[in-house]
């Protein structure tokens, strides 16, 4: 089944954690110079739980990307609004929300472009896209010169069990490149698919919108900045 690859390579991944410690607390003031209308997601969201990916190593480049300064996420205020709602409702019923990414600059969707080009590197094939060749991931669609994250009001997302103290089971990892990421893949368990049901039923019921490819991913539907690509960097004031 090609879920158990998705499981052997999260199981390989376990030995980048420690480098995401750094990641958790986030930032509570933005610099003066950020434009107007964006929060830190540590204030507006309190009870989310942050995992930066694109600040660490830990991604499918194999390093920080170019505009995470520091461990931060940060959204429109209107998202944020929106996201407290969904993380209040996933508290109450026993999980917190875990960010993987959320506003992201315009460079570090440059630094994804070039990444791509650079046929050859490919440290992270292992465990990001095994069954893909890398020259493809542009042509797929998996790699773009713009992304939604840019806008300021899309999110990456998974629920953390408050029980087990663990994130649950979705059958897959963040930024898997593969059909296994879809989330209506269905050669997964039962419960894994309901769990990807569950964080979907929790981020629409309150104004966000799903994508076909991604299980994580998640946009405000009525976002304030639908045509405008941000490029302030993240990082918190001094």
């Amino acid at each position: 089944m090609i879920v158990s690859r998705v499981t052997a390579s999260r199981a390989a991944m376990s030995a980048f954690a420690a480098i995401l410690l750094c990641s958790v607390t986030g930032c509570v003031a933005l610099p003066p110079d950020r434009p107007a209308g964006f929060v830190p997601l540590a204030e507006a969201v309190p009870d989310a739980i942050l995992e930066i990916r694109y600040y660490s190593t830990y991604n499918f480049v194999g390093d920080r990307i170019d505009g995470y300064e520091q461990p931060c996420a940060i959204l429109t205020k209107e998202a944020a609004k929106a996201l407290k709602e969904a993380s209040d409702e996933a508290v109450r019923r026993g999980y917190r929300l875990k960010i993987y990414d959320a506003y992201r600059p315009q460079r570090a969707v440059a630094h994804f472009v070039r990444w791509a080009d650079d046929v050859g590197d490919t440290r992270m094939k292992p465990h990001f896209y095994p069954n893909l060749d890398k020259s493809v991931l542009f042509k797929q669609g998996y790699i773009a010169e713009r992304s939604g994250h840019s806008r300021g009001s899309t999110v990456d997302l998974t629920l953390f069990d408050m029980k087990t103290g663990k994130e649950v089971d979705m059958g897959g990892t963040f930024d898997w490149f593969g059909k296994e990421s879809h989330p209506s893949y269905r050669n997964i368990t039962k419960d894994q698919f309901a769990n990807r049901m569950l964080l979907r039923e929790i981020m629409t019921t309150h104004g966000f919108k799903p994508i076909d490819e991604e299980w994580w991913h998640f946009t405000l539907a009525n976002e304030p900045y639908p045509d405008t690509y941000f490029d302030f960097p993240v990082k918190q004031s001094n």
